[in-house]
């Protein structure tokens, strides 16, 4: 049974804010445990499931941070110039091997391992050479600058990587750079994706009149691998009890999660809100928000004592997509063990006038742009309608206005989500 059985927004019919509706997602929902090992190179986007924990010191020797010449910064006088001797070059992975004397220096590449004794690098730019003679600027440098130090980094035995974390790509390479090539990862949670309607029809198919093409399952898909999980496509579905709670039942030994986009209103032949009550704990509601306003979410009993989690989305197509974002984005990311922080707001200059009313939080399809003094600056999209999925497309961001927030002056600041970070 689900935990959601003793929340106190479990109203069915009551209106709730977004806050309070994304907190209980948060409340109910526990990761899924199981882990595998991947190689480093199919990782992009993984859960780590444990630390990575670094087997040597990053840098593994102290090294010059600058193409230069190194030398004892003991040597160094205030306001005086410092000439020395070259005794000769030092490369990148090559052994620090020179004799380097009182008065000596080696010219050294950036990343070459630092002589013993030799402590500074100053940069070729502020020395003065020749031929074997260099003469550093006074006061070019201080004692011990443009070196590295061993394990500056990151030292042996050091966490590199926190459990909990989403692999980005410089994640990838940092874990390549400690010369891992396999990391453990929780384990990739498939979800199921339908959408449900007899005026659906899918693309490639003929369109009867007063029908429209399925977008909603392709754009939730797409938006569920984005997340380096595994979206299962289920299909159309018809308005039709027995065919809803069919494919619910097959999709419970399968997947670990259920998106369903339609049918969670209160319409005649809504039948989702009924079949899904009785197969587990599930709450129906009325979302103070627009575009979006009816939303379920819950979980279905499954074998061995399994819940499978469900959120059941609007029909609207820009309705289906926002509601993912605001709700089934940050509960399936901590369903696959993820740190789900929230979605970071930015915020920028409204460009215009954006007329909104206190008590609910919209979502606004907006672009945002520079203006000619250079700030960033958002408007609205031209259309926008629920079912307006160019606009959706047309859009870099959604504009975020708050559930006490509203009507918004040309000149204040906005808050928006730009969409390349909704990974």
């Amino acid at each position: 049974m689900s935990e959601l059985g003793s929340n106190p927004l479990a109203a069915g019919e009551k209106n709730i804010s977004v806050d309070d509706a994304r907190a209980a997602i948060a409340a109910a929902i526990r990761p899924i445990r199981a882990t595998e090992n991947v190689p480093l190179g199919a990782a992009l986007g993984r859960v780590l499931a444990s630390a990575v924990i670094s087997p040597i010191d990053v840098p593994a020797h102290d090294n010059s941070a600058m193409d230069g010449y190194a030398f004892d910064g003991a040597a160094l006088r205030p306001g005086a110039e410092l000439a020395l001797r070259s005794v000769g070059t030092i490369y990148a992975g090559q052994p620090a091997t020179l004799d380097v004397g009182a008065g000596d220096c080696v010219r050294i590449m950036t990343g070459a391992v630092m002589p013993n004794g030799l402590d500074t690098v100053a940069p070729l730019e502020l020395c003065r050479v020749d031929g074997e003679r260099v003469v550093i600027k006074a006061d070019a440098v201080h004692a011990g600058e443009h070196r590295r130090r061993r394990g500056e980094d990151l030292a042996v035995g050091k966490p590199a990587l926190q459990a909990g974390r989403v692999l980005r790509p410089a994640d990838i390479g940092l874990i390549a750079s400690l010369g891992i090539t396999e990391v453990t990862v929780g384990r990739q949670i498939a979800v199921a994706v339908f959408s449900t309607g007899d005026e659906i029809v899918a693309p490639g198919q003929p369109l009867p009149a007063n029908c429209i093409y399925d977008s909603n399952r392709f754009a939730l898909i797409a938006a569920i691998r984005r997340l380096g999980m595994r979206p299962v496509d289920y299909g159309l579905l018809r308005d039709d009890r027995a065919t809803l709670q069919a494919a619910l039942e097959r999709a419970l030994g399968e997947v670990d999660a259920i998106v369903i986009s339609g049918g969670a209103s209160a319409g005649d032949a809504d039948y989702t809100r009924e079949v899904m009550a009785r197969m587990g704990s599930v709450d129906f509601w009325k979302i103070a928000m627009r575009p979006g306003r009816p939303f379920a979410f819950g979980s279905l009993d499954a074998t061995e004592g399994r819940r499978v989690w469900l959120f059941a989305l609007p029909g609207n197509p820009v309705a289906a997509l926002v509601t993912f974002y605001v709700f089934a984005r940050e509960g399936l990311q901590r369903l696959a063990g993820a740190d789900a922080a929230p979605l970071v707001a930015l915020q920028v200059r409204s460009a215009v006038t954006i007329r909104k009313r206190p008590g609910r939080t919209e979502f606004q399809r907006g672009v945002v742009t520079r203006g000619a003094d250079g700030r960033l600056e958002v408007r609205g999209a031209a259309s926008q309608g629920a079912g307006v999925l160019r606009s959706m497309s047309e859009a870099n961001a959604l504009i975020v206005l708050g559930h006490e927030q509203g009507s918004v002056n040309a000149g204040d600041p906005v808050d928006v989500w730009l969409f390349d970070g909704l990974t």
